[in-house]
């Protein structure tokens, strides 16, 4: 039995590990067939495997908030569709390449349902970043003067799902108008984003200030958009 155990481990087949055990455990383990207990360590790999890959998307994304879809609930009086959430639940937008546009004022929770979206992308496997806007500007700044600013702009291409939050606090410099236009345009029909904002969306011509590039990404953002207009009193003043 325990070389059994150790040729698991040495396989790193860590799930197996733990189900096998506890098949000793409750004595059930001669209970089963080969391929019944050959099925049973199988299934248990996977879920072993797909825990640990969430874990570590959920942990490279570096969400602001620990949420899931679960805890967002759907009040139409607030502008939450319990159909389009569970539309976006199924995670179809970031396959398509479609963005989703959150709007509202402060506490109503953009940030909250932007990091559940996220949270959720990952239990789908897929990989996900968020930032605060004005932090990922900093950070693109600081990628140029270090000399990696393509290898920068490049992971930020690959992320199935970006995830801008506070977007608009701040009017953009001419060098950020370049850059929010390099990421929206090295990401349209191939991979997700989702935007936060207090602002509405047609606010956001002026916080891009430059008139051209603001036509250029919002093209590329609102017409294959799902929107979210956040309603209501501010959700920290009820707690």
């Amino acid at each position: 039995m325990n070389q059994i155990e150790a040729q698991m481990n040495k396989l790193r087949l860590h799930g197996m590990v733990k189900s096998y055990a506890a098949l000793q455990e409750s004595r059930k383990l001669h209970e089963l067939t080969l391929s019944e207990g050959l099925e049973l360590l199988l299934q248990a790999e996977e879920l072993e495997r797909d825990n640990r890959r969430f874990k570590r998307l959920e942990y490279n994304a570096g969400f602001r908030y620990k949420a899931s879809l679960e805890e967002v609930q759907a009040d139409p009086a607030r502008g939450l569709d319990k159909s389009q959430l569970a539309a976006l639940a199924t995670g179809g937008y970031i396959n398509k390449g479609e963005s989703v546009l959150i709007t509202g004022a402060t506490g109503c929770g953009k940030s909250f349902l932007a990091s559940a979206l996220g949270h959720q992308g990952c239990a789908l496997g897929h990989k996900v970043a968020y930032f605060n806007t004005q932090k990922l500007m900093l950070k693109i700044k600081m990628a140029r003067l270090e000399g990696s600013i393509f290898k920068f702009f490049e992971k930020l291409a690959k992320t199935d799902l970006l995830i801008l939050d506070d977007f608009g606090l701040t009017h953009l410099e001419k060098q950020q108008q370049m850059d929010l236009m390099e990421i929206i345009e090295d990401r349209h029909g191939k991979t997700s984003s989702i935007i936060a904002s207090q602002l509405p969306v047609s606010s956001w011509y002026d916080v891009i200030g430059e008139e051209t590039i603001a036509d250029a990404i919002l093209d590329r953002l609102v017409h294959s958009s799902h929107r979210i207009e956040l309603k209501g009193e501010s959700l920290r003043k009820k707690q």
